[in-house]
């Protein structure tokens, strides 16, 4: 196996070694990222190493051209020696003394052979140039593919570095999401979970008002159409009678307001006029502001229309508030008080709580009247008894108060009911009725209280007026709905986004695996950079021992010139001499060169085939020497190569 194939086999096994080497760094790099860590330290103690080894490459390169330069300076010399021996040539032909044919025949036999061994060491020097030359231009080639190397192996660490921050990036944002999406999931669950029963709560709210409007519609609807029907007429004689006695309560008025009303039989009458309606036949709390406002309503309209007949341009009002006012005295002030109007008999109740009244135009600070009547309650056997509490026995109440007030109201009474529903300005001489407020309320024992106020700016009386159900409560349940769905459609979206939880999770999942997978290129190209340095360096170690080599080839080189020189002075100097001893690295080299001699005994018998004979014996001595040069050349190669190894 020559030494070409033993580098190249020595470079192939070093490459595998590293191949294997990386093989096991990657596969420890792929269990932990420490590793990584020591193997990036590993390669970067072999990049240094690499980089001194390139520099004493290129050291070693300088010193090789250093020895060319040599060589060429010798083949210089060797050529100013074949210059300069014609001349020697011709100024030994000019001495008669010393030119014999013997001594010409012998000096051109000598230019020759000098000029073969020129010739010869020149192709020498030529081929050790060409073969130092090649050297440096692998060398280069190893310099320029071990730097990028070693760039590419710096950038393989810096992205396994990058890489493994990424991942570990990665791990954190994967758990740091995690739990992100799992505590906003449950939260908006949870909110969601709320909003979904503050839906449903305000859901059910609005279905109770839409019901409530429904059944307020209902009753507004029932009542509009007994209010069309259900109207109380007074005739001109009345209205005239009624006036005078008003002005006049004397003895004669009133038997003649008594004689056109008619009393209780007119009252009768009329209570037979009143529509009765399948739609009516409802029970109702008396209490509910819907069946309140009906009430109020209804009854105003009755006692407008009674004051349109009656030649006054002012009407009563009906509003929320003064049905909220009305309901709070009726409880306050005779419900909780226990104070009976009427009494069970009618001879055993307790009137107008008039303490009650003053206490609470106080608290108001405002002026109240106060009409009562039987509502709901019957009398059988001289007993009150409470009807049923049906829209339909309410509305027949207020009906036939107002009509009791109107027609059946003297007596005892003074016809005061009446005065109060056509007093403009003041109400039963009291001053300060100028916007007047009705509001309807029934007690527990089933008796109608009529709360007449006067509403001004300060008590807000007069406000929420009925002119808009129950629409206005429905309207504003409809807005509550609408906040609510908002809050609840924000949230959906929100448990949305949420829900979308999984998707985000499996973009960090993603991330991550790519991240992992970005690790395993990155590993793969330090894998790679390592297997290439592997390379370059085991070129780089072909290189060097190429450079090394020429090197020694041009060290032979050297030391045949200076023999091949050697000789030509002893030619000059003494014809005689018959050997030359060369030394190449430590071991002595014989050659017996045949020279002419101006004394040889035989030149005179020889003298016809001496030059001739001289001349081949001289080309065969060169020859020999160039051949013991070669030699010498192989020996000095393997003394060198041993030297190295040792």
């Amino acid at each position: 196996m020559n030494k070409k194939k033993m580098i190249r086999l020595t470079a192939l096994v070093g490459v595998a070694t590293a191949t294997g080497v990386v093989a096991v760094a990657n596969q420890a790099h792929a269990a932990t990222t420490t590793t990584t860590e020591t193997t990036n330290q590993t390669t970067n103690a072999s990049v240094e190493s690499t980089q001194a080894a390139v520099d004493a490459a290129q050291s070693a390169f300088d010193t090789a051209q250093t020895s060319v330069d040599n060589a060429q300076a010798n083949v210089t010399s060797a050529s100013n020696n074949v210059t300069s021996a014609p001349a020697t040539l011709s100024s030994a032909i000019a001495n008669k003394e010393v030119a014999t044919s013997e001594n010409i025949a012998s000096a051109t036999s000598a230019v020759s052979s000098q000029a073969v061994v020129v010739a010869s060491a020149s192709q020498a020097v030529s081929e050790q140039a060409g073969v130092v030359s090649a050297a440096a231009s692998v060398q280069a080639s190893a310099q320029a593919e071990a730097t990028s190397t070693s760039a590419s192996l710096s950038s393989a660490s810096a992205n396994v570095a990058s890489a493994t921050s990424a991942l570990s990036a990665a791990e954190a944002a994967l758990t740091s999401d995690q739990s992100t999406a799992a505590n906003n999931l449950s939260a908006a669950e949870s909110a969601a979970s709320s909003a979904s029963a503050a839906v449903s709560s305000d859901q059910a709210a609005v279905d109770n008002a839409q019901a409530a409007v429904v059944s307020a519609q209902a009753i507004v609807d029932a009542v509009a159409e007994v209010q069309s029907s259900d109207v109380i007429n007074m005739s001109a004689a009345y209205i005239t009678s009624l006036k005078n006695y008003l002005a006049n309560p004397s003895s004669a008025n009133a038997a003649a307001l008594q004689e056109v009303a008619k009393g209780a039989d007119y009252v009768k009458e009329l209570q037979q006029k009143f529509k009765s309606d399948a739609s009516l036949d409802v029970v109702v709390d008396p209490s509910d502001p819907t069946v309140q406002e009906a009430l109020s309503v209804y009854a105003v309209n009755l006692i407008n229309h009674l004051r349109n007949q009656y030649g006054l341009t002012t009407a009563f009002g009906a509003s929320a508030n003064a049905n909220v006012a009305a309901l709070d005295f009726v409880k306050k002030y005779y419900d909780y008080e226990n104070w009976n109007i009427f009494g069970t008999t009618g001879s055993d109740g307790q009137g107008h709580n008039k303490n009650g009244l003053n206490a609470y135009a106080d608290q108001l600070g405002t002026s109240i009247a106060e009409d009562a009547g039987s509502g709901l309650t019957t009398w059988v056997n001289g007993k009150a008894t409470m009807a049923t509490t049906t829209l339909h026995n309410l509305l027949y109440a207020v009906y036939s108060d107002i009509a009791t007030m109107l027609f059946d109201d003297g007596g005892t009474n003074n016809w005061s009911h009446a005065q109060s529903i056509f007093e403009d300005g003041t109400i039963l001489g009291t001053d300060g009725f100028n916007n007047v407020y009705l509001g309807v309320a029934f007690d527990k024992y089933g008796y109608a209280h009529y709360e007449l106020y006067n509403a001004t700016e300060g008590n807000q009386l007069g406000k929420n007026a009925y002119s808009t159900a129950a629409q206005a409560s429905l309207e504003a349940a409809q807005a509550t709905l609408a906040t609510a769905k908002a809050k609840l459609a924000e949230l959906e979206e929100t448990v949305a986004n949420l829900t979308n939880a999984d998707q985000l999770l499996a973009a960090a999942q993603a991330a991550y695996e790519q991240a992992v997978a970005n690790l395993t290129v990155a590993t793969g190209n330090l894998g790679a950079a390592q297997v290439d340095l592997a390379k370059a360096e085991a070129q780089l170690a072909l290189a060097e021992e190429a450079v090394e080599q020429a090197e020694a080839r041009a060290e032979i080189a050297t030391q045949v010139d200076q023999q091949l020189n050697g000789s030509n002075a002893n030619d000059r100097q003494s014809a005689g001499q018959d050997v030359t001893s060369l030394k190449t690295n430590g071991r002595a080299l014989t050659a017996t060169v045949a020279t002419a001699s101006a004394t040889n005994p035989k030149r005179g018998a020889d003298q016809g085939r001496l030059p001739q004979t001289d001349a081949d014996n001289q080309e065969a001595s060169a020859m020999a020497l160039v051949g013991l040069g070669m030699l010498g050349l192989t020996t000095g190669l393997y003394g060198y190569k041993k030297k190295l190894t040792e």
